[in-house]
């Protein structure tokens, strides 16, 4: 069995890899080639964290099969370790036998962003030059990256509800963004930050939205990264209405757990007949994707397991070729 850790996962898998890994699992999903039963939540007793459990199998080419446990402790911050552990557990589908143990959080923080640089290279315009990042959490370097990764950016402002967040991130980050040419901004205000920008990326933990439909230009593409329960929302509903075209990763999954659409839905506002699809669909050719410079796009993803399991297994791959990792056995 082969145990990868955070820094042998970094070694040999890189944002592009994730990107490429996320579209594979979405088609391979859209294909019907995965069994990924609805996440399992369990919430502690003191009500102060929650315990997930994301079990899939994936078919076709790949046949293997694992569970992803994933937690959200919000108290971690001030322990210093991750709010959203995880650690995933690859198995053979041919044998049943465990082959590989991944640090999960750096694996589930890599993929995320990568659905949302999928979303960016499939509904953006490509002429895309500023983007606006919500959120500075762990997911935040990783969003960051994949929406470098996916355009050809020259700014990315950065807001965060709560105060010198945004200019931490900003001073810590600049040298990621230095390598692909951006400038890294501190927005002062939500407003500030979406201003003309052409990408929007949500990823908070934020019950209501983030910003205001008004600001939003026309043609602007959003990812709604963050929120993944029925009583959370990041984007208001009014954007949700206007949107030309709106995406989602798991059409069962997103209408099960996001209150992005669920609180619409209930107050009447939106219909789920209004999403054009899923992004497998769309990369197959299924659905039409963008179709005017001036219509707004959004993407709306709560993760499913089918990504954890392919990415793994193309990380567990890399590793092997590279020689990276640990061998164990257990018996």
């Amino acid at each position: 069995m082969l145990l990868l850790t955070r820094e042998d996962i970094l070694s040999v898998f890189s944002m592009r890899d994730a990107i490429e890994a996320d579209k594979k699992a979405f088609v391979l999903h859209t294909k019907g080639k995965a069994k990924v039963p609805l996440r399992i939540n369990l919430d502690t007793e003191s009500k102060d964290g929650q315990c997930m459990f994301m079990p899939a199998y994936v078919g076709g080419e790949l046949n293997m099969a694992g569970v992803k446990l994933v937690s959200y402790f919000p108290a971690n911050a001030e322990k210093g370790i991750p709010v959203v552990p995880a650690t995933v557990a690859l198995i053979d589908g041919t044998t049943g036998l465990v082959t590989a143990i991944i640090e999960g959080t750096t694996l589930t923080q890599i993929r995320t962003a990568a659905i949302s640089g999928a979303a960016t290279e499939l509904l953006s315009n490509p002429d895309s030059r500023v983007a606006a990042l919500f959120g500075t959490g762990g997911q935040g370097p990783a969003q960051l990256e994949a929406l470098m990764t996916a355009r050809k950016l020259e700014e990315v402002r950065i807001f965060d509800a709560l105060p010198g967040r945004a200019a931490a991130f900003v001073e810590k980050n600049q040298p990621l963004a230095d390598r692909f040419g951006v400038k890294l901004v501190e927005a002062a205000s939500s407003k500030a930050a979406v201003t003309d920008a052409d990408i929007i990326t949500t990823v908070t933990t934020s019950a209501n939205p983030v910003f205001s439909n008004e600001d939003i230009k026309p043609g602007c593409h959003i990812n709604g990264v963050g929120s993944y329960t029925a009583d959370k929302r990041e984007l208001p509903a009014e954007l949700i209405r206007r949107a030309g075209r709106i995406f989602v990763d798991n059409r069962e999954a997103v209408l099960s757990e996001a209150g992005d659409f669920i609180i619409p839905m209930k107050e009447g506002l939106f219909s789920s007949d209004s999403i054009a699809g899923e992004l497998g669909e769309l990369i197959m050719g299924k659905v039409e994707g963008r179709r005017t410079k001036e219509e707004i796009t959004v993407m709306k993803t709560v993760g499913f397991a089918t990504l954890d399991i392919v990415a793994a297994a193309e990380i567990v791959k890399k590793a092997t070729e590279a020689g990276a990792g640990t061998v164990i056995e257990l018996s």
